[in-house]
């Protein structure tokens, strides 16, 4: 199949790009054949995050949004809250010590993948062509290496390799332009960094798994539009925080996040919020509430100086695949949305002027002129700063450096990453933490947890999470760091079990993954490879 641009990936970075391109056409009086392919069954499916969104590129991308039948921006926020907690209490951090540029207001909380579906509905009138259920699983590349396109992946082969009854193909796209979108460490992306050498003259990308539950809680608790982060308890040996987002209809999004540069091998990300939730503050918001849905997806910590450089022979990476989340204000659905119409305005320049499979160097030089680059400079030394000096002192210093940018002072200074694969210590070096049993009405196990995120992968399928050598985690991760792969997977995964005393085996239950990307980042040789299941695999999120 041939189209002008092929988009892999429809979140709020490739669906923006989508409408871009088709906006542009129209105005010029021209035709531009656009597709977006989506791993996910539907749009949306595989779309998780707080959300609180700044409207800032929406406003740009559809200025008369705010008219549009059925957008899901309805809930303005209205209250700004960070509480430092301790084991017992909380400390609310006066809102008026942010610098300006953290201010909520003007902005929505919202589901995400709520969000994405409207996009889709906007895009689909324009004319593009949306494929959902259908994983990009190759790069496609012309004879003088530039991207030619991508390949779907093939169905119904079973888990020895051999074609089912239910066998069909996979197809390709071809395209002028390709643009991948897939989120953070898109399998697709990570191989293209490596052939291109794209994250050559930049940091190393650093990386935070976050957890997230949404809850109905009573009525007289709900306050729409009331924002609340949180930092301090429970964590010890690692930096991150949590949030809770009142959104419509009398529900809340409570998440956890925990940046995975953490040295202890024993913390288990999901335990650590399911002990959060114990906090009194937060166990009383819930109490006489019901958990209805549950997920977890890596996010970009790296800002940036992680960026990389964006553009390549035939395609580009646009949004999370490149990493412009802004970290402490937790936001990047505008960002990755503006990254996504640069790129998109680069290309039907370069298709209008007939030019294919180039450079496009237009949209490297949008970026480096552009608001976001701008918004991630202000902040780039925060995720450094607080790893290296911890909470409390790394938020004053981070603090400090924020607000001598909001003065307009620039930093003389951008401070480095670590790969997050490196930071493990060995497991003697370290205590475990205590963490809960789940009592099933506050805290929960990771298997009841899956089962909220509707996750389904077809069994005799081949192995998404491919090990490069099988012998490690028992040989080398499991004497040096009890194979932390048990503890930082929030699904489930990963086990180590004894079929026999002595004997221990390691199990990868694929069908529990939920594509948040952990362990193809955390793995502490780099083991783990995790590609495209059969497209319509993973989670399926209703409004997350």
């Amino acid at each position: 199949m041939e189209y002008d641009v092929v988009i892999v990936g429809g979140g709020p970075a490739g669906l923006s790009a989508a409408i871009r391109l088709k906006q542009m056409a129209e105005e010029a009086g021209r035709e531009i054949e656009v597709c977006v392919l989506e791993k996910g069954s539907e749009i949306g499916a595989h779309i998780l995050s707080g959300a609180v969104v700044d409207p800032k590129a929406l406003y740009e991308l559809l200025p008369d949004w705010e008219e549009m039948d059925g957008h899901p921006l309805t809930v303005p926020v209205e209250s700004d809250n960070h509480w430092v907690l301790t084991k017992s209490g909380k400390t609310s951090f006066p809102h008026i010590f942010m610098p300006p540029f953290m201010d909520n207001d003007g902005c929505y909380t919202l589901s995400l993948g709520n969000f994405c579906r409207w996009l889709a509905s906007v895009a689909e009138g324009m004319g593009v062509e949306i494929f959902p259920g259908f994983a990009a699983a190759e790069v496609l590349f012309h004879e003088d290496g530039s991207v030619k396109g991508v390949a779907t992946g093939a169905t119904g082969i079973g888990k020895d390799g051999e074609k089912k009854p239910s066998y069909e193909p996979g197809m390709e796209l071809h395209a002028k332009y390709t643009f991948f979108a897939e989120g953070v460490r898109g399998h697709l992306s990570k191989e293209l960094k490596r052939i291109f050498e794209l994250d050559r003259d930049c940091e190393p990308q650093v990386y935070g798994i976050g957890i997230k539950e949404l809850w109905d809680i009573e009525p007289e608790k709900h306050e729409p539009g009331c924002v609340i982060h949180t930092q301090g308890w429970p964590l010890e040996d690692a930096n991150g925080g949590g949030f809770i987002y009142h959104q419509a209809d009398g529900q809340v999004a409570i998440g956890y996040v925990v940046w995975l540069g953490y040295k202890n091998p024993h913390i288990a990300p999901f335990q650590e919020m399911q002990k959060w939730k114990t906090h009194p503050v937060i166990a009383e918001l819930l109490k006489g509430g019901k958990r209805v849905s549950y997920g977890a997806r890596a996010i970009n910590d790296g800002g940036y100086q992680s960026v990389p450089k964006l553009a390549f022979p035939g395609g580009a990476l646009i949004g999370c695949s490149a990493g412009f989340l802004n970290v402490p204000r937790i936001k990047g659905t505008h960002t990755a949305m503006k990254s996504g119409m640069m790129a998109a305005e680069a290309a039907f320049a370069a298709v209008a002027e007939g030019r294919q499979s180039d450079e496009l160097t237009g949209y490297q030089a949008a970026y480096d002129e552009s608001w976001v680059k701008e918004e991630l400079r202000k902040v780039r030394n925060t995720v450094p700063l607080v790893k290296k000096f911890g909470d409390l002192l790394g938020t004053i210093l981070s603090g400090a450096t924020m607000w001598a940018e909001a003065l307009k002072i620039k930093m003389p200074f951008t401070l480095g990453h670590k790969p997050d694969h490196e930071q493990l210590g060995r497991k003697e070096h370290f205590y475990p933490p205590e963490y809960p049993k789940p009592d099933g009405v506050l805290t929960f196990d990771r298997l009841s947890s899956v089962f909220l995120s509707n996750t389904n992968h077809e069994e005799d399928q081949p192995p998404h999470l491919v090990l490069k050598d099988p012998a490690i985690p028992i040989e080398h991760n499991l004497p040096l760091y009890d194979e932390p792969a048990q503890r930082y997977c929030p699904a489930g995964v990963y086990e180590v079990v004894e079929e026999e005393e002595g004997n221990p085996k390691f199990v990868i239950n694929a069908q529990n993954c939920v594509h948040c990307k952990t362990c193809d980042i955390k793995d502490p040789t780099q083991n783990i490879n995790w590609v495209v299941p059969e497209g319509g695999g993973g989670p399926n999120y209703p409004n997350m």
